[in-house]
């Protein structure tokens, strides 16, 4: 069934909608930042940039690093924004959008997000770099598709038991990251673990300025939860989407997380710049070193 006008909708130069893209703008490999200010600080590491696009929050830089194509693009905060950027880039490889129709072979695309986010676990020093084995969604967007199976479901039990999470809240929904970029992008320099994604930055994560959070502790009583060996490190705003609609898509995700707060003792960096670039950098170097296992990984 091809999707409709109003499902699939287009710019009149046939670009998607939010993203302002063509198929012919991307690469397989996507890098994911929040800022669209981020954009260039990545792409400054591109040997050359061949496309540069803005719409709304959503800007895209693509270019090449050697003779290896890269993309970055901006997602703007939170799941919402997920949702709509990840549908629409694999609607430019896995659609016909001039007919509609579905591509006879499938795309395989590689998310790589470099976010910030701030640390649970008083252990976890800010201006350390964490890769999100799980992403943990408490945003409530999976929910909304057929999801079952790509979740962790018994992950997801033992969270509403251990933490006693309230009934009218999200229900929780939890996604591994790619194997395959697991194993390209991990070293010694890396912590690990289970990355909780909210639906905001105030009372979601336990702050509060003139309105109080439902409930109070919520922080401590996520950083609490254990499951198989794993606690969860950070919280943020856009993993767990990413994980939860890249696997459904049938496409790689993995999330670099550059910890600037740590909620437990209440610092922040001192540094975020240095430390923000010293990720772009790494992820970059291990991309490029790996750039074949990227594009012929199904």
């Amino acid at each position: 069934m091809k999707p409709a006008q109003s499902e699939l909708i287009l710019n009149p130069d046939g670009s998607v909608y939010h993203l302002n893209l063509t198929p012919q703008d991307i690469a397989p490999v996507i890098l994911l930042v929040g800022d669209p200010e981020r954009v260039p600080k990545v792409s400054k590491y591109f040997d050359h940039i061949e496309v540069k696009k803005s719409k709304r929050e959503f800007t895209t830089h693509t270019g090449c690093i050697g003779v290896h194509k890269f993309c970055v693009i901006s997602t703007g905060i939170g799941t919402d924004n997920i949702d709509i950027v990840l549908n629409e880039l694999d609607a430019l490889v896995n659609i016909d959008l001039e007919r509609r129709e579905l591509n006879p072979k499938h795309q395989k695309l590689n998310f790589i997000r470099i976010g910030t986010s701030g640390s649970v676990q008083e252990n976890i020093p800010v201006d350390s770099a964490l890769f999100s084995d799980i992403g943990l969604g408490l945003d409530g967007l999976l929910q909304f598709y057929r999801s079952e199976t790509v979740r962790e479901l018994a992950m997801e039990e033992a969270f509403i038991q251990q933490t006693t999470w309230p009934s009218h809240f999200p229900l929780p929904y939890a996604v591994k990251a790619s194997t395959t970029l697991h194993g390209i992008l991990n070293s010694e320099k890396l912590i690990h673990g289970i990355t909780a994604t909210l639906p905001g930055f105030y009372a979601p994560q336990g702050r509060s300025l003139r309105l109080k959070p439902h409930s109070d502790g919520s922080v401590l009583s996520l950083s609490n939860f254990e499951f198989e060996g794993l606690k969860i490190t950070n919280l943020e705003m856009e993993t767990a989407g990413i994980y939860g609609l890249s696997a459904l898509l049938g496409h790689a995700a993995a999330s670099l997380n550059c910890i600037l707060a740590n909620r437990v003792n209440g610092t922040f960096s001192t540094h975020p710049e240095k430390a923000v670039d010293q990720l772009i950098q790494y992820t970059l170097e291990k991309l490029y070193n790996n750039y074949s296992l990227l594009v012929t990984t199904s």
